[in-house]
């Protein structure tokens, strides 16, 4: 697939922010804080000058990053976040309050659901057959996918990638307590229409939202880092144990292998084309499969440093049995996001866990 020069999110893994992509909002201060203020007003004043004065024709096209007339356009927080987001990915972000994505994200599939009761919209599985499609026909891709968190080649093919979607909720914003989406496109004319669309339909990012999305992003580089790094130590230790030859009794490769059946992983996959495709490193979430149902929906309750939440890409360890949010899972498969804490320590915590379901058999 050719990216047009967009940086699609799995790029990002295990890279360093330029020191562009952290002052990619300066050009936008309004007052001399370093910490840019949370801009909560919806309305902001015109100007004094008369001369300054005219009919809006094309609110969109006028803006110039300072412009404001009402948040329901644009914001400064908002716009300050898109700034940093279209250098972070080499295009024009657009940011909303949500978006959901993915092969494997439910969510999608529920919007779909509601658009086809409107519009005849059809949904086609990504292996139909080429004659199906027309043009002007959406092809959605996610790698890694959700919940898994195993990849799929996009980087060989004839494709060329139009838009990148994001999920803001998860690492740009990283503390949970962020709920937006950006979009990012280099395509001429896009950009426009995006915004003008993101105004028909009032899914502009909040005032806060825009403010938090901000202060995460200056940190996103060395968070995914620490994170992928520490998740890649857990899940060679999960796979080490759980194929190791005739374990003796006790250890902790059996106490692994009593509990587990699988893991997924994209650092798993022996394919040639991933490593072009995620030169960094894989990415802090995985999934592993348990050998009884009971085994997933336990485990959570018996550890103390993994938050029992869903989503992912917490500051903070998340572990989720994902049948909660997803019915249509296998019921013994929990998803895993690393957080930031000292590896060992989520390592100790998962073995104790481990035992302890161990025990119950």
């Amino acid at each position: 697939m050719r990216v047009a020069d967009l940086v699609p999110f799995y790029e990002l893994v295990g890279t360093i922010q330029p020191p562009k992509a952290l002052h990619a909002g300066d050009r936008l201060n309004l007052v001399t804080d370093v910490a840019p203020p949370i801009h909560l007003s919806t309305i902001f004043r015109y100007s004094n000058d008369p001369n300054d004065l005219g009919p809006s024709e094309d609110p969109v096209a006028e803006f110039n990053g300072k412009n404001f007339v009402y948040s329901h356009e644009f914001a400064p927080n908002a716009t300050r976040f898109e700034a940093v987001c279209s250098t972070l990915f080499k295009g024009n972000a657009v940011s909303y309050a949500t978006v959901s994505v993915g092969e494997g994200y439910h969510v999608t599939h529920e919007v779909i659901s509601v658009i086809s009761r409107f519009s005849g919209l059809e949904k086609l599985p990504l292996d139909c057959p080429a004659e199906s499609l027309n043009a002007g026909d959406v092809i959605l891709l996610e790698t890694p996918g959700n919940p898994l968190g195993i990849a799929f080649n996009i980087v060989e093919g004839p494709l060329v990638l139009d838009i990148v979607m994001h999920s803001g909720s998860k690492y740009f914003g990283d503390h949970s307590d962020l709920l937006c989406g950006v979009l990012a496109t280099k395509r001429d004319g896009w950009t426009k229409q995006l915004f003008e669309d993101r105004v028909a339909l009032s899914n502009v990012l909040g005032n806060l939202e825009g403010w938090l999305g901000t202060r995460s992003l200056r940190t996103m580089g060395v968070r995914i880092q620490r994170a992928s790094e520490d998740s890649a130590k857990l899940i060679s230790w999960l796979h080490n144990g759980l194929n190791a030859p005739s374990p003796a009794a006790g250890s902790e490769e059996a106490i692994i292998q009593a509990v587990l059946q699988k893991i997924y992983h994209a650092s798993l996959q022996n394919e040639d084309w991933l490593k072009k495709q995620m030169p960094n490193d894989f990415g802090p979430v995985f999934a592993i499969i348990f050998t009884t149902e009971n085994f997933a929906r336990a485990l959570p309750s018996k550890l103390h440093y993994f938050q029992h939440a869903t989503s992912l890409g917490g500051v903070k360890s998340l572990i989720e049995w994902r049948a909660l949010s997803d019915s249509k899972v296998d019921r013994k498969l929990v998803r895993i996001s690393v957080g930031l804490e000292n590896w060992e320590d989520l390592k100790d915590d998962l073995l104790r866990a481990f035992a302890s379901l161990a025990g119950t058999q």
